[in-house]
């Protein structure tokens, strides 16, 4: 099958375009390269483009002629989506609304789409199901339930079948492909944690040690990244063997909280360091855990790294070998 991947060279897609070519696809890397790591593309058929660019995104469609799509461009940082809501839509809605026309255009039958558990903003319960409502408190969360109520749209119209896949803190690293995580500026958890531990930051910040959680501290679900992408991989089987548009959430059911990914990391690398106390970031949920019984029932999803400490090993290998990142 002939894939597109948009934001194939980040963290996630890049391992997911490997994954594809793994299984046999023919794939085609849509990246502007503002996130992504030419390293991560290496080998891959990579086209740099903005997704804000409809004419290129409508003309590249048209060229490749996907019969299929993984959309994982976007600008995905919470506490930046608070700073700057006009740039957020722009990148996120911008951007999706012209690849969609693209596909529709160039006749794709259907996308993966990398949703978030931030859709559901601060939630009643844990862990959230896909009957909980849409009611994001960020704008980050707000631009993918926008793109989603689209999707609905044109699958209605009989224009595009999608999955859209909710999930919440992707981590670890895909140790056969030797892909990592190397955002800058480095916002997510585990690699700040991990960077504290190899000496490279003076310590790690704890955002929040009021939130009404067993120890003061946001929780989250971390899933491994190949397990994401291997989800996503059934996802298209599952719409290119003509069953219907569906949303799934997506997550191990277990939460955890910042100080225990702290104590786990100190006990993987085996190492001490800095932990410095600091204030709630805006639009950061007590806590979010993502039930994935729906897909495990549907689609016969199972992730292969359950437990935290085998996540955290494989990101702690990798920046070990790549203290710089790429």
């Amino acid at each position: 099958m002939k894939v597109l991947v948009t934001g194939g060279a980040g963290y996630i897609g890049s391992v997911m375009s490997r994954m594809l070519i793994d299984s046999g696809h023919e794939v085609l890397v849509l990246d502007d390269l503002s996130e992504g790591h030419r390293q991560a593309a290496a080998g891959l058929g990579l086209t740099v483009l903005d997704l804000k660019d409809r004419d290129r995104v409508v003309e590249t469609c048209r060229r490749f002629k996907p019969e299929g799509c993984m959309h994982f461009a976007s600008k995905s940082l919470v506490g930046i989506s608070m700073e700057q809501p006009l740039e957020y839509f722009e990148n996120n809605l911008i951007g999706g609304l012209n690849l969609m026309r693209g596909l529709v255009e160039s006749g794709c039958g259907w996308m993966v789409f990398s949703s978030s558990a931030a859709t559901f903003g601060i939630p009643a319960s844990v862990p959230i199901t896909e009957e909980f409502p849409a009611s994001p408190i960020n704008p980050y969360g707000k631009s993918k339930v926008m793109i989603e109520q689209v999707l609905g749209e044109l699958d209605r119209k009989g224009d595009l079948r999608f999955v859209s896949l909710r999930y919440f803190n992707a981590a670890g690293a895909d140790p056969v492909h030797d892909l990592g995580e190397d955002h800058d500026p480095e916002t997510h958890l585990i690699p700040n944690v991990i960077a504290a531990a190899l000496g490279n930051a003076r310590a790690v910040s704890v955002f929040g040690t009021d939130y009404p959680t067993a120890d003061g501290t946001c929780v989250r679900d971390y899933i491994h990244v190949v397990d994401l992408a291997r989800a996503h991989l059934l996802a298209l089987e599952h719409l290119s063997s003509g069953r219907p548009s569906m949303a799934f959430n997506l997550g191990n059911g277990f939460g955890f909280s910042v100080r225990e990914v702290i104590e786990v990391v100190k006990a993987v690398s085996g190492r001490e360091f800095e932990v410095a106390e600091a204030p709630r970031r805006p639009g950061d949920p007590p806590s979010l855990v993502a039930s994935s019984e729906r897909i495990r029932a549907e689609l016969g999803w199972e992730p292969a790294y359950k437990e935290l400490r085998d996540i955290v090993q494989t990101a702690w290998d990798w920046h070990s070998r790549h203290p710089n990142g790429y």
